[in-house]
Formats: C-alpha cells, sequence, structure tokens
C-alpha cells in the first residue's frame, strides 16, 4: 500500500490504521511461537486508534476484534473479555453480520473467555465458533482457523455444553 500523496489527515489514518491493521493481523495468526506479543499489542492499539479518528461503527467494532484478539493472544485476560464483548454484542445485533464475521466473532470470544479462566463461557463460544466455522466457505474457514487455532479446547467437562442449552445464542 503506498502512501497518500496529499496533506488530508484522514487519508493518512486510513493508511496507517489499514497498515497497522494487516500487520496485526499477520501476527495474530502466526504460530504462537513466532509472535511477538508486544509487536501485536502495539499493531493492534495503532490499528484501532486511527480507525478510531476516521472510520465508522463498523470500523470500530472491527478493531475491537483485532484488540481482543491481540489481548488474548497476550494473556491479558480481563482487558480481552471486555473488548471481546462489547465487539459480539454489537456483531451478534447485526442482522448483516456476514457468515465469515461471525465465525471471527465467536472464535475471538471464545479466546478471551479462555484468557480470563470464564470455563463455562469459553465452552459455549468455543462450541459458536466450531459450529460457524463449519458453515462458511473453504476460503474464509482457512482465515478463521489460522486465529482459531490460538484458542484452546474446552475441558473434557464442559464440552459437552452444546450452544442450544446454553443462555447465549448464537444470533443475539
Amino acid at each position: 500500500m503506498a502512501p497518500p500523496q496529499e496533506h488530508d489527515p484522514t487519508n493518512w489514518h486510513k493508511f496507517f490504521g489499514a497498515s497497522a491493521n494487516n500487520e496485526a493481523w499477520t501476527l495474530a495468526e502466526l504460530p504462537a511461537a513466532e509472535v511477538d506479543r508486544k509487536q501485536l499489542l502495539n499493531a493492534a492499539h495503532a490499528a484501532a486508534w486511527h480507525w478510531r479518528q476516521i472510520g465508522d461503527e463498523l470500523n470500530r467494532m472491527r478493531a475491537l476484534m483485532l484488540l481482543a484478539c491481540a489481548h488474548a493472544h497476550a494473556g491479558l485476560g480481563e482487558s480481552a473479555m471486555g473488548f471481546a464483548e462489547e465487539m459480539r454484542a454489537y456483531f451478534l445485533a447485526r442482522p448483516d453480520t456476514p457468515d465469515w464475521e461471525l465465525a471471527f466473532v465467536h472464535a475471538i470470544h471464545a479466546y478471551a473467555a479462555a484468557a480470563c479462566g470464564n470455563v463455562e463461557l469459553h465452552a459455549r463460544s468455543h462450541a459458536f465458533a466450531v459450529q460457524a466455522i463449519a458453515s462458511i466457505d473453504e476460503q474464509n474457514r482457512k482465515l478463521v482457523r489460522q486465529v482459531f487455532r490460538h484458542v484452546p479446547a474446552p475441558d473434557a467437562r464442559t464440552e459437552s455444553m452444546s450452544p442450544a442449552a446454553s443462555t447465549v445464542t448464537g444470533q443475539g
């Protein structure tokens, strides 16, 4: 992506927001042993700041999704869960949220729940993520799985919890 040639700050925010966003997602998709967590956090926060300056609500919620993922990856469970809850509520309330994005929502929500130690919420969100990932096309499934592979599987005692038995619904 080439930097803007004009001096309009909006174009620069878009440039730096997209660049930081792409860097953070690239890091989030790496095998865990290869991730520089500080670099991931810095890129995710930079992206969120730039999108907050010029983005719409969808851009800001996607930035929160990335922040939730980065914080979960860094073991910052409380903040990961806060970001995940906010973005999840937004995406589940939108009837036009694409299926691939719902898969990311559930996967990252499960990751945040695991990072903060909420075993039951982790199990429910993990089950929703598995279902959502199974329902998307192969190209998007590969993308979501790059992040979902970092999400630990639920304990054997909570694996039997199905989304249907949960008070949390996959539809909002």
